[in-house]
């Protein structure tokens, strides 16, 4: 897992274009969604992307994805759960204080940014873990985020 987790950063930019395809798409099949209901599409979706973001960016599905703001490098490999930001104890080599044979996941995430054209994205403030979110899938939450602002709203 790690090291596909590090290829991925590698290839930021590729991951970019398509996480921007896959949520326009998925945008596209809101009424869809809608009319199967989104709390019946909540399991098979959050298990479909358990596999696909646990294998190439070792998720943790905490329901709250950054990875289009931190370089597609998960925030949550971080040891201690840092979402904005390294903390203090990176070593010389840019490797954890906590897991001293992996590279701080900040490190990873200001290479993968820069690869980005939403390289700024990564200065974004990320709000803490809702841990009530743990296993729910953060592609239907975004979906219907973006529906949410896109309707207008009836006065």
């Amino acid at each position: 897992m790690y090291r596909m987790r590090l290829w991925a950063v590698k290839h930021a930019r590729a991951f970019e274009v398509i996480y921007n395809t896959l949520e326009k798409l998925l945008v596209q099949l809101h009424p869809l969604m809608a009319k199967i209901g989104y709390s019946r599409l909540e399991k098979p979706v959050a298990a479909f992307e358990k596999l696909c973001k646990g294998v190439l960016f070792d998720c943790r599905m905490c329901g709250q994805c950054a990875l289009s703001s931190t370089g597609m490098s998960c925030s949550m490999n971080c040891p201690k759960d840092l979402r904005n930001g390294p903390c203090g104890g990176v070593r010389e080599n840019g490797h954890c204080e906590v897991e001293p044979n992996m590279r701080c996941v900040w490190m990873e995430a200001w290479q993968g940014s820069q690869k980005m054209r939403a390289a700024n994205h990564i200065f974004t403030v990320q709000l803490p873990v809702n841990k009530s979110l743990q296993g729910r899938s953060a592609w239907l939450a975004r979906v219907k985020e973006i529906v949410q602002y896109q309707e207008p709203k009836i006065k």
